[in-house]
């Protein structure tokens, strides 16, 4: 039988994780069909009633993957009970007659390298250590500047000169890694398309009253952004400069160096660590109401423990601080359109409270 390999999505990142998977493996790899209400709802129809948002659409991803042929399936997931999803999620397919090898490269609820290497020899013996760390730098160097290109867009869309040309480079970007997977390749092609990107930009252009929205949460809900109705492209549509912390660079390099600073700048709310992003989150929800940032959106799935625990934490901050906090939950059962409304609910208030500020500064100076 021909092996076929696939995986959950994953915002953007399935494009280098593909390229990855079959360079050190030799097979097929599809990527699982773009997550839509579709995928929910078979997700959701053989998961448990109170599981979160993210196993659900994993375990449709794995079906439809499944039904398009797949028969190697890949789990990766960490940082909070996810990190044990794998087993159950297994299982469930496993009874519902599926037939295909489960790779889960969670090693004590954590990502194992090792794990996945191993992982790797079993399906490709002839694959050599240094074949396989050269792509892993290779992938995460794509995933690196992917996230900074996406970084300096949600900073500077609000300067775009023409409408919709910043977003087409970035595409041009993405199309391009899949067949010039090298290191050379992607780095010149990156400093290409971010020289293209500021020759799109007008740093004259009037931004006083553009809103700076923070978005801070459950690291499934702010990159997969199809679970959490495209806010992000939302608000950027709407010319709101967007802040996201949370991508690949910060959770596979930057989290681990800041741990330190992150439980100091925080520890006038939480004394623990909260679990996941928990404290990350607040420690960004400080440093966004420093910076002057309007407001803060907080996303996260129904059930998600460790936010939950985060969203008193973050009133707090938010009456503290002075800055208004917005806070979503996403589930299966939740409309779009519910959602819309009160983001533009939140918007509008937003826009109201910039002027009051701006007319409160104008009647001080002249006192």
């Amino acid at each position: 039988m021909k092996k076929v390999i696939s995986f959950p999505n994953f915002g953007n990142y399935h494009i280098p994780l593909k390229v990855f998977l079959s360079k050190i493996t030799n097979y097929k790899v599809i990527t699982a069909p773009k997550n839509t209400k579709k995928t929910l709802d078979i997700g959701s129809k053989y998961s448990p009633d109170y599981v979160c948002l993210p196993f659900k659409y994993t375990l449709g991803n794995y079906i439809e993957s499944l039904d398009l042929g797949a028969n190697i399936l890949i789990q990766a997931g960490g940082g909070c009970r996810y990190g044990f999803y794998g087993e159950v999620q297994e299982v469930i397919l496993k009874d519902l007659g599926y037939d295909f090898k489960f790779i889960n490269l969670m090693e004590n609820g954590s990502f194992s390298l090792m794990k996945f290497y191993r992982s790797a020899k079993e399906v490709n013996p002839k694959l050599k250590f240094i074949k396989f760390m050269y792509y892993v730098l290779v992938t995460l160097l794509s995933m690196m500047f992917m996230d900074n290109l996406d970084k300096f867009i949600r900073k500077n869309l609000k300067y775009e000169i023409h409408k919709g040309s910043i977003l087409k480079i970035k595409d041009r970007f993405l199309s391009f890694l899949p067949n010039n997977f090298s290191v050379i390749k992607i780095i010149r092609h990156y400093l290409r398309n971010k020289r293209d990107i500021k020759l799109c930009l007008d740093k004259s252009i009037d931004t006083s009253n553009t809103l700076k929205i923070g978005l801070l949460g459950e690291l499934f809900s702010l990159i997969e952004h199809s679970s959490s109705y495209n806010i992000e492209e939302y608000l950027m549509s709407k010319n709101i400069e967007v802040r996201r912390y949370t991508d690949m660079t910060y959770l596979i390099v930057k989290k681990k160096f800041n741990e330190r600073k992150i439980l100091n700048d925080s520890k006038k709310f939480s004394k623990f660590k909260l679990g996941a992003d928990s404290s990350d989150n607040i420690c960004h929800a400080i440093e966004l109401a420093k910076e002057g940032f309007d407001g803060i959106i907080h996303m996260k799935p129904f059930s998600c423990s460790p936010e939950i625990n985060t969203v008193p934490i973050l009133q707090k901050v938010s009456e503290e601080y002075d800055i208004p906090v917005l806070f979503l939950t996403f589930d299966s059962q939740y409309a779009n359109e519910a959602i819309k409304t009160r983001i533009e609910a939140f918007i509008d208030m937003l826009i109201m409270r910039k002027e009051r500020l701006k007319d409160e500064e104008k009647v001080l100076s002249r006192s």
